[in-house]
Formats: C-alpha cells, sequence, structure tokens
C-alpha cells in the first residue's frame, strides 16, 4: 500500500512539474500566439540561446482594427533592379514593385513596395512582397530601424495594409542576421502604435 502511495506522489509531483513548464502561448490574436509559437520554437527562433531560455512572448501594441488599411496599388513594371543596402555588407537585390496610397486615421500616406529577386524565384514566394517602413513609434516603443509589413501581390490595384501584423527584423533580436534597411523615403510621418513592439530583454 505504502509502495502505491508514493507511485501516485511522485506521479502527481511529475504532473504538476510539467504542467508548471507548459504555460500557454500568450498573445490576443491568432497572429500573435503564431508569432509566440515560432519564438519559442528553437528550430525557428531568431533569438540567442540565452534569450530563448527565458522567452516569455513578444510585447504587443494592443490589437487595433483601425490599423488595417485599404491601399490602392500603383504597379511600376518598368523599375530596375538595385542593391539594398543591409545591417551586414550583404547587398539586397531588390526593386520597386509599386506605390501603395492609403488613408491612416484621416491622413494620407504613400509606401513603396518591394519585390525581392532572389525570393520570387523560391516556391510559395512568387507573388511575395516586402513592405518595409518607418514611423515616430521607432525609438521608443517600437524597434529603431523600422519594421516590415508582409504582402502578396493581388489580382487588382488594391490590397489590405495590416500594421497589426508589423513585425521587427530579425537583427532586432540578434545582430548576427542580415536584415534590408528601412529606405528612409518609407517613413509615415505619425504614430504607428499597432503590430509588434521593441524587443525587451526579461
Amino acid at each position: 500500500m505504502k509502495k502505491i502511495k508514493m507511485i501516485f506522489v511522485l506521479v502527481f509531483v511529475l504532473f504538476a512539474s510539467c504542467t508548471q513548464k507548459m504555460r500557454p502561448i500568450k498573445g490576443d490574436t491568432p497572429y500573435q500566439r503564431q508569432q509566440n509559437a515560432d519564438f519559442k520554437d528553437a528550430s525557428k527562433s531568431p533569438l540567442k540561446p540565452s534569450d530563448l531560455k527565458v522567452f516569455k512572448g513578444l510585447d504587443f501594441f494592443k490589437h487595433d482594427s483601425t490599423y488595417m488599411v485599404h491601399a490602392k496599388l500603383e504597379r511600376t513594371p518598368d523599375t530596375k533592379w538595385f542593391k539594398m543596402k543591409t545591417t551586414t555588407d550583404r547587398l539586397s537585390e531588390e526593386r520597386v514593385y509599386g506605390v501603395l496610397s492609403f488613408q491612416l486615421k484621416g491622413e494620407s500616406f504613400k509606401l513603396k513596395v518591394y519585390q525581392g529577386k532572389e525570393l520570387m524565384t523560391q516556391e510559395g514566394f512568387e507573388d511575395y512582397l516586402f513592405l518595409p517602413f518607418l514611423d515616430e513609434t521607432n525609438g521608443f516603443e517600437s524597434y529603431g530601424g523600422g519594421r516590415y509589413i508582409d504582402v502578396r501581390i493581388p489580382k487588382s490595384d488594391s490590397l489590405i495594409i495590416d500594421f497589426n501584423k508589423a513585425y521587427n527584423p530579425y537583427c532586432a533580436y540578434n545582430e548576427a542576421y542580415s536584415c534590408p534597411i528601412v529606405p528612409r523615403e518609407n517613413y509615415l510621418k505619425t504614430r504607428v502604435e499597432a503590430g509588434v513592439k521593441a524587443f525587451k530583454k526579461d
């Protein structure tokens, strides 16, 4: 009988210990939870091993539907490929795919959207577009180097920009990564209080 009790107690302690370690994934939206899940996954995470050990979750601005905007796409088919500077010596070959015009909080803005020459040859990324931007939260609530948004080439001349899905370049977490530097011309003279905030180590 004592052996049975001891086994029961041991199983209970092990279960309780595992339950404590299996913390729920943080995030108010499916996108935020997926981001945190990817950052916790050592096979995907850009975090340094020391940061990954204590990682609890990324810090996001509160989800705000007003930061989901309809944008008009003006394609620029004759633009030439150029070498976009990165945070390392690497140069990323890009071209301006088009210009996005939109209204945000009653103001009009434009952003250039880019297409990567190498990425467009990879399976699943043929229609991928790269939308980097700077705004007035950079260096304060958000990462000083600006943020990125992923979009896909639309069939029409419009698409939705969801600033709630703005994310930091990987070099914001680990300087070993080579990240395209956001062109100054993609500066938004406003506060974009949406998407991921600057990374703060626990």
